[in-house]
């Protein structure tokens, strides 16, 4: 598989690893009050009575991330051994995992149809 594609998959795994770090935005309550990453939801007024959905979303956020990143170093090293089927399937495992947050963070899914897209070049 092409060096560009394996540079892609540790871009995501990094980048996966930050999502409640770097965030995206996310609104809670009626009055939509955007809160941006688990430190934002974190740094909520304790008596804001949407803090710990916006906490939970985010902590839910960071698990899920770093679920599809340890799954990323998985293909990563099949990428790396040449192994196409097992990168294929974790790769596919990633954009599943991904699925609650995919329309906010965009890591795994494009990665996944460009990787589907240079498989089916070879």
């Amino acid at each position: 598989m092409s060096q560009d594609v394996i540079l892609q998959v540790e871009e995501a795994i990094a980048g996966s690893r930050k999502w409640a770090e770097t965030g995206w935005s996310v609104k809670f309550g009626p009055r939509r009050v955007e809160v941006l990453s688990l430190k934002e939801a974190q740094a909520l007024p304790k008596n804001f009575i949407y803090r710990q959905e916006a906490i939970n979303y985010w902590n839910q956020a960071n698990l899920t991330g770093n679920e599809a990143a340890d799954a990323g170093e998985k293909a990563l090293a099949a990428l790396q051994s040449n192994n196409i089927a097992v990168a294929d399937g974790f790769l596919y495992f990633c954009q599943f995992i991904e699925k609650p947050f995919a329309e906010s963070s965009k890591t795994w899914l494009p990665l996944y149809e460009t990787f589907q897209k240079k498989r089916a070049e070879l």
